[in-house]
């Protein structure tokens, strides 16, 4: 039986050192982030054709001035009010996108009555990202109905948006927004005035600041 050491001795041998690599490649793979992903692990890739975000925002928004095209410049005579946006985004590939955004807002008058609108349009936006920061650039495009001391409007609306978001893990990100709202209202209407006799076609034009979180599915 002398003759059956060396090669069962030699066979355990080889076996030991294979199972000893098998479990440094493991730990390897593993440290690599092969088989073990995790939350924390972000990268341009994760935004392929078909992922989806769901957004939340509120915010602040300040009437900046009228527009007339006869007059001019015009007060608001309105005050700092606030909003509050549920919106949904597609993405067509790492940066490109689609989406839509209901939304609604309110702000006071000098007059003690309230301003309020209800903004919905559909979006298409890019979004620039670097590392755990995400930039969306978009455009919103819809309609708004409007409401002012029983008198009431439906028209266009518009609104391009500048954001900045952290990716805090796959499922979450948070950020702020900035944008751009006008608001005109086209009514075909006509007075007199002590400066012109014309249409009544005012331009609204509002500034939005808002927090926002968002959802990656």
């Amino acid at each position: 039986m002398k003759f059956l050491r060396l090669p069962v001795l030699s066979l355990l041998l080889l076996t030991v050192m294979a199972v000893s690599a098998q479990e440094a490649d493991t730990n390897d793979e593993d440290e690599d982030g092969i088989y073990i992903e995790s939350d924390w692990s972000i990268d341009i890739s994760r935004y392929t054709r078909g992922d989806q975000t769901f957004c939340i925002n509120l915010g602040l928004v300040k009437p900046l001035f009228f527009m007339d095209q006869n007059i001019g410049k015009l007060d608001t005579q309105m005050g700092l009010g606030g909003m509050g946006s549920l919106g949904y985004n597609y993405y067509l590939g790492p940066n490109f996108f689609l989406g839509g955004e209901l939304s609604g807002m309110f702000s006071p008058t000098v007059g003690q009555n309230m301003f309020y609108m209800v903004p919905i349009g559909f979006r298409a936006g890019y979004q620039l990202l670097l590392s755990r920061f995400e930039f969306p650039l978009s455009l919103l495009v819809g309609f708004a109905p409007q409401s002012h001391n029983q008198r009431s409007y439906f028209g266009f609306f518009s609104k391009p948006t500048a954001g900045a978001f952290f990716r805090l893990n796959n499922e979450w990100s948070f950020g702020l927004n900035t944008s751009f709202w006008w608001v005109p209202q086209w009514t075909g209407k006509t007075r007199e005035h002590s400066n012109y006799s014309g249409n009544v076609n005012i331009h609204g034009f509002f500034l939005e600041i808002s927090a926002g979180v968002r959802y990656h599915f």
